[in-house]
């Protein structure tokens, strides 16, 4: 049956079956997606109604990513008011903008005034300035107010990721007191798991979880059963510090407060999840030398995000280069140090790879600081040295039977032991020098250490070929 926004038939969506649109090995199932395009094609809002506009927002998301990008601007036409606009956090940052640039202000307007704080400063940080302010006029006072404040707060803080609706009650209240306030006020957010304590000024006094209200006889105070501390978190922290206290202290939810201690939002442990993916995502993709790029940008923003780090690795490359120009004339005589100085080059990288990867992500979680570094540098060294003589004896093995030579294998075995040793050395002082000096070592990290392995391994196997060789 094929109808048209207006006419479409209005159904109780919660009333209908929950669809699994997932094949086993978690991807979509082609069959969904085919129906979802071919609803598309036809105008089909109703079947488009029951079986998508119901979906989980992750689903939804997961849905609209899926498809062509014609397709989802008519997807999201065709359900107009029924889309879920939460929808939007859980898709590209590209794709984001690409819909609500084709949606009327109005219609962002009233469903972000049915969205939670945080996802709505989500979609909000993202538009342009003046469709914001126009956005943003068109809901209420209260509701405007908290969202300008969230989106005062730095990006990536904590204030931009806490949510502003909370519960709040003073220190003398009594726990049926604060039971009834519960149940009779309909302004307070829909799922919570704490009660903060706040004084007139709202400033943070402790919290009371609500296993402990519901276990409390009505007439105690609220004083006497909160805890004074609950590790707040400062607004202005950067989300990844949240993040870690959530893990360390292994919290559901934690209060946020401005710099004067008072009480602004609460971050909770959905976000925080959301926090650690994505910088957990952001740190390999700096590693390999990867931008802010989307899996939905198109080619060209894509090859210019990829540019600059590319453009250093060039430069690097030319000082491997240089290296190598300096034994033009023993490779020359000796055909057989073209052939094998590559193996010794890249066995070095990749074993600075692995010891770079476990430092960035040590110093990320703050694994690694100031107090234990001398000793994961010593292990570290210990490990390339254990590996360089393993690797020396195989290779040096492989290359005399190879071409005959055992001198040559020598030769190979001892510059491997110097490669992997100072590939291990590189990959965990590089990075620990660039958190030092407040770079982010999971950006730079990758372009300098392949340049000392190269350099390193060219330069000690065609140098004690030399020597050893007198070519």
């Amino acid at each position: 049956m094929t109808e048209s926004v207006d006419d479409a038939e209005r159904l109780p969506l919660q009333d209908q079956p929950v669809e699994d649109i997932y094949a086993d090995d978690g991807s979509l199932r082609q069959d969904f997606l085919t129906f979802v395009g071919a609803a598309i094609a036809d105008r089909d809002v109703l079947s488009l109604r029951q079986r998508v506009a119901k979906l989980h927002e992750t689903e939804l998301g997961d849905v609209l990513e899926a498809l062509m990008p014609d397709q989802r601007l008519a997807l999201v036409k065709l359900l107009g008011d029924d889309f879920d606009l939460t929808a939007l956090t859980e898709v590209d940052e590209a794709i984001r903008l690409e819909i609500v640039d084709q949606m009327p202000n109005e219609q962002i307007a009233a469903a972000i005034g049915d969205l939670d704080s945080d996802d709505a400063v989500y979609i909000l940080e993202d538009l342009d300035d003046e469709d914001r302010e126009d956005i943003l006029a068109q809901l209420p006072f209260t509701e405007r107010v908290r969202l300008r404040r969230a989106l005062d707060y730095p990006e990536s803080s904590a204030g931009r990721r806490m949510q502003t609706e909370f519960v709040a009650v003073p220190p003398f209240w009594t726990v049926g007191q604060t039971i009834d306030y519960m149940r009779e006020d309909e302004d307070l957010p829909e799922h919570f798991s704490q009660i903060f304590v706040i004084d007139p000024t709202f400033k943070l006094l402790g919290t009371v979880d609500l296993d402990r209200i519901l276990r409390t006889k009505r007439q105690v105070r609220v004083e006497d059963i909160m805890h004074e501390t609950n590790y707040p978190i400062s607004a202005e922290m950067d989300q990844e510090e949240a993040a870690q206290i959530f893990e360390q202290y292994d919290l559901l939810s934690a209060a946020v407060t401005d710099e004067n201690g008072r009480l602004v939002g609460v971050l909770t442990i959905d976000d925080v999840v959301d926090v650690i993916t994505e910088e957990a995502d952001e740190d390999i993709r700096r590693l390999a030398g990867v931008g802010d790029e989307e899996l939905s940008d198109n080619a060209i923003s894509t090859a210019r995000s990829r540019v600059p780090w590319l453009v250093v690795n060039l430069a690097t490359a030319f000082c491997s280069a240089s290296i190598i120009g300096l034994f033009d004339a023993s490779i020359e005589k000796m055909i057989a140090l073209a052939v094998l100085m590559p193996i010794v080059a890249s066995m070095g990288g990749n074993a600075a790879t692995q010891t770079m990867t476990v430092t960035v992500r040590a110093l990320a979680t703050k694994d690694l600081d100031i107090y234990n570094a001398a000793r994961i540098v010593r292990r570290e060294a210990g490990v390339g040295l254990m590996n360089g003589v393993f690797f020396a004896m195989l290779l040096g093995a492989v290359a005399a039977f190879w071409f005959s030579n055992a001198q040559l294998g020598v030769v190979i075995g001892s510059a491997m032991i110097i490669n992997m040793m100072a590939a291990a050395m590189g990959g965990i002082l590089v990075p620990l020098l660039l958190d030092r000096l407040n770079a982010d070592p999971a950006i730079a990290s990758s372009v300098f250490v392949t340049m000392i392995t190269d350099c390193v391994g060219f330069f000690a196997f065609l140098g004690l070929a030399t020597w050893w060789f007198g070519i």
